[in-house]
């Protein structure tokens, strides 16, 4: 029966194959018929992606977007349209009649009739209603103004009104008096003061009042720390560049300059070949290979087996018993000896040698300190010249300090570096402005001059690093005109 099956199925397929008239409108399209069917579940959201990539699934949102389209520009359906609506009819043109006079009033009540071209134009023709707006219908704490009026109306019956009503009242009976505006001739009379002056008539309300208190209600300012009135470097803000940096220098300043510029990479030299000297192996050594690296991994790892038959080793471990087991001579001396008491004799004797060392040590203590008094002069000497130490240490720390003030600190993690010389060779120099090639830039002098005057902390530029990793997707309307 399955072989009956399996056979009908295959005569069904190929003589469905055979009757396909399917006519593609691409010359890439392929008959659905010879397309081999997928299988799979379409309550998935994968099945609804295949379905949608499929022919009929494009064909499908085509149909329903045209639907879509022909309701929102023409208010239906072109088939269901009817033909006056699509259509009319040319009859040529027509000749001037004559017109009979109309009357205004006939005129204008024609005009009131037909509808204006603008208003035709402007009319939504389409059958898609607009989305509601729910925020315009809705009024905030309409529940409480609808209490609150409910209240009020309730308070209206017993005649009673709102405070707002009766302040507005109040004001009507009893209106407040008009402010008298200054003229042009208090202004002249008024005195002229000092606005910087500490006895200002500005500041005379202010005065005896705490200070504390002024603070508070911002009418003092508060006091700025001293700290902030002290540049945090003496750098001048912008350094004058040296005479052999000009565009016409003379021969000694260029030359100066030019030997600057080369101590300066004679210093980078030196230390880049310092690390190559640290770096580099010893010239006795020899770079590592595979078969070193391997015979130092596999060290202590084979235990050598030449003496496990010789019969002295299993003799050993009882000569070295019956050693263990014979007395020591110092086993009397050892954690498990008994203590003896002490006698009474002993412990008398012991207590007068203590009592004959402190006295002794008491009498030492007392003839030092008379022999000191003959030292004062050498003592004094000496607190002079400890003195003289500090004060010269301490003048050092200044000197240091002041040589310090000018130099660039370490605000963080970087260290500041020097920008390079803006120096030009002998054959670059040009003797006119015109040809002058310019050198430098002067956001990054500004920048360099604020982390050497201690504003900014030196910094690097940062390195974009992704932490998500690129997707690349092919739009399916890019992929449909590939097909």
């Amino acid at each position: 029966m399955a072989a009956g099956s399996k056979g009908g199925g295959k005569k069904r397929d190929s003589k469905g194959r055979a009757d396909s008239g399917f006519l593609g409108l691409r010359p890439t399209s392929v008959d659905p018929a010879l397309r081999r069917r997928r299988r799979g579940p379409r309550n998935k959201k994968r099945g609804w992606r295949r379905l949608a990539e499929e022919p009929l699934g494009l064909e499908v949102d085509q149909f329903l977007e045209d639907v879509r389209l022909q309701e929102r520009t023409t208010g239906g359906l072109l088939a269901e349209a009817p033909n006056d609506k699509l259509f009319f009819v040319d009859t040529g043109s027509k000749r001037k009649e004559r017109i009979k006079k109309r009357t205004w009033v006939h005129k204008k009540s024609q005009c009131l009739q037909k509808p204006l071209w603008v208003d035709l134009a402007l009319e939504n023709h389409s059958k898609i209603p607009a989305p509601k707006d729910i925020l315009a219908h809705q009024v905030p704490n309409a529940k409480k103004l609808r209490r609150k009026e409910e209240l009020w109306e309730k308070l209206a019956k017993q005649g009673e009104l709102p405070r707002e009503v009766r302040k507005a009242q109040a004001r009507l009976l009893n209106p407040p008096a008009p402010k008298a505006k200054a003229g042009p001739q208090d202004v002249i009379e008024r005195p002229f003061y000092d606005l910087w002056n500490s006895n200002n008539p500005l500041d005379k309300p202010l005065v005896g009042q705490d200070a504390f208190f002024l603070e508070q209600t911002k009418k003092k300012g508060v006091r700025r720390p001293p700290r902030l009135h002290v540049k945090p470097s003496q750098v001048p803000a912008v350094e004058v560049t040296p005479a052999g940096a000009s565009y016409n220098p003379t021969f000694e300043d260029h030359q100066a300059l030019l030997q600057e510029a080369h101590e300066v990479e004679l210093q980078r030299e030196k230390e880049a070949e310092k690390l190559e000297r640290q770096l580099a192996l010893p010239p006795t050594e020899q770079a590592a290979t595979q078969e070193t690296v391997f015979r130092e991994m596999c060290e202590g790892l084979l235990e050598e087996s030449d003496g496990e038959d010789e019969p002295g080793c299993a003799e050993q471990p009882e000569a070295d018993g019956g050693a263990a087991a014979e007395p020591s001579p110092e086993g009397a001396a050892g954690p498990n000896r008994r203590v003896e008491k002490k006698t009474e004799q002993q412990r008398r004797r012991e207590k007068a040698a203590r009592k004959l060392r402190v006295q002794q040590a008491a009498l030492r203590a007392a003839r030092l300190q008379h022999q000191e008094l003959f030292r004062l002069r050498g003592i004094k000497a000496q607190v002079a010249h400890r003195l003289a130490e500090l004060a010269r240490r301490r003048e050092q720390r200044r000197m240091r300090r002041l040589a310090d003030a000018d130099k660039p600190r370490r605000l963080g993690r970087l260290k500041y570096q020097d920008p390079d010389i803006d120096v030009q060779l002998s054959s670059e120099l040009s003797g006119s402005l015109r040809t002058l090639k310019p050198e430098g830039n002067i956001l990054r002098d500004r920048f360099k001059s604020f982390q050497k005057r201690n504003m900014i902390e030196p910094r690097e530029r940062a390195k974009f690093k992704r932490k998500y990793k690129v997707k690349l997707v092919e739009k399916r309307a890019f992929r449909e005109l590939q097909l």
